[in-house]
C-alpha cells in the first residue's frame, strides 16, 4: 500500500451544536449523507455559482467537522466562514498539523491487504473522490512517513480525473461541474438551498455543463500546466496536472468533439492530445459516444 505525504495542507475544524446546520446551508456537498471515516469533496461558492474554495470535509466526532484544504488558502477560508457565522453556536479553527498522509491499494497487486488505516486508525477517512475499491485513505500527521513521492499520487489523481485547484483550476474561475464536483459526491443535487445552489442547480437540470475535466495523453511528453489546448486551431480549455505524456485538462468537451467529429488534432502546446472521459462518469461527449478517444 503506498503512502505519500502532501505537504502544506490545512485542517481547518467547525464544531458545535450548529455546525452541521451551518455548513449544510452554505457548502455543496450534503453533509446529511455523510457517513463517519469519509472525506468527499465539496466547495463554498460565490454567489454566481463559482468555486471560491474547495476542500474535502469529514466528520469530527459527534458535533464537529474537518475541512481539509490547501493551506495557502486555509485562512481566507476561515474568515470567510466567520462571515457566516453570526451568532450560531459553534467554533472554527485551524489545527496544528499540516500534513497529509494519504495510502491507497495498489492497482497493480493481485492482492488486498488485510486492513487499512481507516479500519485501524480512528484518524483514517476514506478519500470519497476515488473508487471504493482502491481504498484511498487519508489521515493527519505531525511528521512525514512517505514511502513513495509525489508523483505517485498525480498518477494516481490523473488516472481518475480527481482535479484541484492550484494544480489543475484557478480558484473564482470554475462551476462545481467544471471540475467533476456533481460525479464525485462534492455536490449535493437534493439538498437544500446553499450559497451559489441556483446557478448549480440551473446548470445541472438544463444540462448545460460543457466544460469538464478529462484525462490527456500523448506520444510525448506533454507541455506545462496552464498550457491552452486548442480545438480546430481555437483555445477549447488548459492543462492541469501533468506527468510525462498523461495529465488532466478542463476543456470544453464540445469543441473537442467537433474537432475529433472533423478529423482534426486537439493540441497543447503543439502535440497533439488524446482526451478521454475519466473513468466511472455519468456525462458524455455531444452525441452520446462517452469514454471514446478525442
Amino acid at each position: 500500500m503506498p503512502t505519500v505525504v502532501l505537504p502544506a495542507r490545512a485542517l481547518v475544524s467547525v464544531s458545535g451544536p450548529d455546525a452541521e446546520h451551518l455548513l449544510q446551508s452554505i457548502l455543496t456537498t450534503d453533509l446529511a449523507a455523510l457517513p463517519e471515516g469519509v472525506a468527499r469533496p465539496g466547495a463554498l461558492l460565490t454567489p454566481q455559482g463559482k468555486i471560491l474554495f474547495d476542500f474535502l470535509v469529514s466528520r469530527d466526532g459527534a458535533d464537529g467537522f474537518l475541512l481539509e484544504c490547501r493551506g495557502e488558502i486555509a485562512d481566507d477560508f476561515m474568515r470567510r466562514l466567520m462571515l457566516y457565522k453570526l451568532r450560531a453556536k459553534l467554533t472554527i479553527s485551524k489545527r496544528n498539523e499540516s500534513l497529509v498522509a494519504v495510502s491507497w491499494t495498489d492497482e497493480t497487486s493481485t492482492s488486498q491487504p488485510d486492513s487499512t488505516p481507516c479500519e485501524t486508525d480512528s484518524t483514517g477517512r476514506r478519500d470519497a473522490r476515488f473508487p471504493e475499491s482502491l481504498r484511498v485513505v487519508r489521515r493527519p500527521l505531525a511528521q512525514g512517513e512517505a514511502d513513495t513521492d509525489l508523483s505517485a499520487w498525480t498518477a494516481l489523481r490523473i488516472a481518475h480525473g480527481v482535479a484541484e485547484s492550484g494544480s489543475d483550476y484557478a480558484l473564482a474561475d470554475a462551476f462545481p461541474h467544471d471540475v467533476l464536483l456533481d460525479q464525485n459526491g462534492g455536490v449535493g443535487l437534493r439538498k437544500g438551498c446553499y450559497v451559489g445552489q441556483e446557478v448549480v442547480s440551473r446548470m445541472h437540470h438544463r444540462g448545460t455543463a460543457r466544460r469538464r475535466v478529462l484525462i490527456a495523453e500523448a506520444d510525448a511528453d506533454l507541455a506545462e500546466a496552464g498550457t491552452p489546448v486548442l480545438a480546430q486551431g481555437r483555445p477549447a480549455g488548459a492543462l492541469g496536472s501533468v506527468l510525462g505524456a498523461k495529465g488532466l485538462a478542463v476543456v470544453r468537451i464540445d469543441k473537442v468533439k467537433a474537432a475529433m467529429d472533423a478529423g482534426e488534432p486537439v493540441t497543447a502546446g503543439g502535440v497533439a492530445l488524446r482526451l478521454s472521459i475519466p473513468p466511472g462518469m455519468g456525462f458524455a461527449f455531444p452525441d452520446g459516444s462517452a469514454g471514446e478517444d478525442a
